[in-house]
């Protein structure tokens, strides 16, 4: 009711397209192949309703139209049973006349990689041996066919390979059932853009587009795609794509900061537009947005009519012109090469960067300050100010918002890494930057910081105790106003308190070794040695007691490395920038550790994940470490007899669990443990970042803002693996986080001898 107007709107319009044969054809024609160039019109011929109309409108339509607020996906079955091979063939005309022959047959993907696409990747861990001795000009088809058991797999690949056995191929095509060796070959598939984007020269851009044509012209449109590259100057283009429906995507890097750059890139667009619409009738968006660099052909591509149409859909949906105008439809045929971004270098370590964005929904700092793109737009604003001495006020302006709004604010976790194509490490980047502002002062506060690492940790743990106490004494109510009052007078100086803050910790001692049973040496970190329960949680005992209690459950002998109190893993250092000092804390531990496993024999346990990866990433020494789930899980549970709690418990998957990929081995321990177990949708890296939860807490609270809400009313506790994270976690998600290790072991008696 509210939008009646709308819906008769396009309810008219698809009577007028439908009374239009020629008009209805054309689209029906058009969306034959894959095609996202303008507005979704099969909607107005596919569907009588209109809500179902507007539905599918707003599929493509990039904001122009409105906004979606709420996904609702229809998934489709992932078959058990795959094969897949990695077909070779002498030139893209092969290839792609063999995409025609499977197109009939019992495949799931054909997807296409021309020599360039295949010599981006030749080189890199993990790619197949041969294609280093590929042919110039050689091409190569990922072939996929899935089925529900394995007979129908065997009947579906004998009839792929004998189409393929009439094939011209460099070798007979060999089909493989193994996971790995299938995650491979799509490791060869996907690795084209990121390699080229990473490859690339400093200071050029990359461009991605997608272009479709019916199957049947696909060898002739990719090789005169090829000529056309190298008659512009793109011989370096790389060309790959879903073959199978006659989908070619393509990258370009041009250097738009040279002469000429420009307007060699608006000749090769005008005759890319000619040679796929005119030479081919396909369509100049297939799978991606019409944007702005495809806006000025959509009219040649659709014809004047159908143009017209997308006028009226976007003038019945926008009559004001405010949602993302210019984009899809502009008057304007050069808006694809006005205000082309410049890409000046910035720092080696994130010159890669391409802007894609792909690193902005794991960020924690997203919804509060920047994101890693944004960081790198910055920096790069920045650097090219420097350099040109133009506009020194904008300079300074820059540079003193950046600090905060880049630096200090970033949680310096590398989740970004992980999500980058071409794997920026802006967290890195940030550190950097935290190194260089440090001067001489903090390398030195560092040093003796580090050399009196014991006398420190027992002065935060001295600290902890007191306002523990003074939280007994006074009650939460008067100790949240008392500690609020006191950080709003310092501006921020003093400590975020709040009910989760832990109270002081102690280091349980384990039981003389016996002699006869296995040893672990067992170190733990730092924050666990300090930190004890937070005042009110049910669970009393240090971290540490648990952990011996469970490798005791098990049948180990504990262990510490010697010297405990002073030995730190680097951790909090180097969040800092101090990397001279975290490395030097590190070797430390190392070299202790070294001798309590009596030179490598014994495993080495770390119950805070953080301090894991840091050691498993710059160790020297030839010893076998665990972070603690991993440890858990492989070592541990197999020689316990659980009994599972009722309930529901809460799973956070620190970054550094994610970063050493334990995070299934969390989950398993959770769910051997509990009735049930959940991980909030959309929480990543809860944002503590050392010691941001307490000096800048906003970057905690925008990190964790969803996670209470995320939680089902049922779920009494969260379970994790980093004491700092945990503290976060429990205040922001209503219910007590503890580590993996408390659950277990309220789980957990020793397993009967056979």
């Amino acid at each position: 009711k509210s939008h009646a107007a709308l819906l008769s709107g396009l309810a008219a319009l698809r009577a007028g397209v439908l009374a239009d044969d020629a008009l209805a054809a054309r689209i029906r024609r058009k969306f034959a192949i894959k095609n996202t160039c303008g507005y979704s019109l099969n909607a107005l011929v596919d569907y009588d309703d209109p809500i179902d109309i507007l539905q599918h409108l707003m599929i493509g339509s990039e904001g122009t139209l409105g906004f979606i607020a709420r996904i609702t996906y229809h998934t489709v079955a992932d078959p058990h049973f795959k094969a897949a091979a990695l077909a070779l063939f002498p030139d893209i005309r092969a290839a792609c006349e063999a995409t025609i022959a499977l197109k009939t047959q019992p495949v799931d993907a054909v997807e296409l990689m021309d020599r360039l696409s295949l010599r981006a990747v030749e080189n890199q861990p993990g790619m197949p041996g041969n294609l280093a001795a590929l042919p110039e000009g050689a091409a190569a088809l990922l072939i996929e066919t899935r089925a529900a058991d394995a007979g129908a797999l065997a009947a579906r690949v004998a009839a792929v390979g004998a189409t393929l056995a009439d094939m011209r191929m460099i070798e007979p095509a060999a089909f493989t059932e193994d996971p790995q060796a299938i995650k491979q070959y799509w490791a060869v598939r996907k690795g084209a853009f990121p390699s080229v984007g990473a490859m690339r020269a400093t200071g050029t851009a990359v461009i991605i587009e997608d272009v479709a044509v019916p199957i049947e012209r696909l060898a002739d449109a990719t090789l005169e795609l090829r000529a056309l590259f190298s008659r512009h100057g793109y011989d370096d283009a790389i060309v790959f794509g879903h073959a199978l429906e006659g989908n070619l995507h393509f990258v370009l890097t041009p250097d738009f900061a040279k002469e000429g750059a420009i307007e060699a890139y608006a000749a090769f667009m005008d005759d890319l537009a000619k040679l796929i619409v005119e030479g081919h009738d396909g369509s100049l968006k297939a799978e991606h947005g019409t944007g702005r660099n495809m806006a000025p052909f959509v009219e040649m591509e659709w014809g004047a009519q159908a143009y017209a149409l997308m006028r009226r859909l976007k003038a019945l949906f926008d009559p004001l012109g405010v949602l993302n105008p210019g984009v899809i439809l502009n008057d304007d045929p050069q808006v694809h090469i006005r205000d082309i971004k410049a890409i000046p270098a910035a720092d080696p370590h994130v010159d890669p960067c391409i802007e894609c964005g792909f690193c902005e929904p794991v960020c924690p700092s997203r919804n509060y300050t920047l994101t890693p793109r944004q960081r790198i737009v910055g920096l790069r604003a920045i650097e090219a100010l420097r350099r040109s001495g133009d506009n020194p006020e904008r300079l300074r302006a820059l540079e003193s918002a950046y600090q905060h709004q880049a630096i200090d604010s970033c949680a310096i976790d590398s989740l970004c890494a992980k999500a980058c194509p071409v794997g920026v490490d802006t967290g890195r980047m940030m550190k950097t930057l935290r190194a260089r502002r440090w001067g001489k002062t903090g390398p030195r506060v560092a040093a003796w910081v580090g050399r009196n690492f014991a006398a420190v940790t027992w002065a935060t743990r001295q600290g902890l105790g007191a306002t523990d106490l003074l939280h007994r004494l006074i009650g939460t109510r008067a100790m949240s106003a008392l500690t609020g009052g006191a950080r709003k007078l310092s501006g921020g100086r003093i400590p975020l308190w709040t009910p989760a803050m832990p109270g002081a910790g102690r280091v349980a001692q384990p039981p003389a070794p016996s002699g006869d049973r296995p040893r672990v040496v067992y170190f733990p970190s730092c924050a666990s040695r300090a930190m004890g329960p937070a005042r009110g949680d049910a669970e009393r005992d240090p971290l540490s007691a648990k952990v011996i209690s469970l490798l005791g459950k098990a049948g180990y002998d504990v262990v510490y490395p010697p010297q405990l109190g002073q030995l730190c893993c680097g951790q909090p250092f180097e969040s800092q920038g101090l990397m001279d000092e975290a490395d030097r804390k590190g070797a430390e531990l190392e070299a202790m550790l070294w001798r309590a496993s009596r030179e490598g024999r014994d495993p080495v346990v770390f119950d805070t994940s953080p301090c894991a990866f840091r050691a498993l990433t710059g160790r020297k020494a030839e010893m076998t470490l665990y972070d603690l789930p991993d440890f858990l899980h492989d070592h541990v549970m197999p020689k316990l007899k659980l009994t599972k709690r009722a309930g529901t418990v809460a799973l956070h998957q620190t970054c550094s669990t994610l970063k050493l990929g334990g995070q299934d081995k969390l989950a398993a321990l959770a769910a051997a443990c509990a009735e049930r177990a959940v991980r909030p949708a959309g929480i990543n890296c809860c944002g503590w970042s050392g010691d941001k939860g307490f000096t800048l807490p906003a970057l905690n609270a925008s990190a964790l803002a969803t996670l209470k809400d995320s939680l089902p009313e049922e779920c009494v506790e969260g379970v994790s693996s980093s004491r700092t994270c945990e503290i976060g976690l429990s205040h922001h998600g209503g219910r007590p986080y503890r580590s993996i290790a408390y659950l277990l072991d309220r789980c957990a008696e020793p397993a009967p001898r056979p």
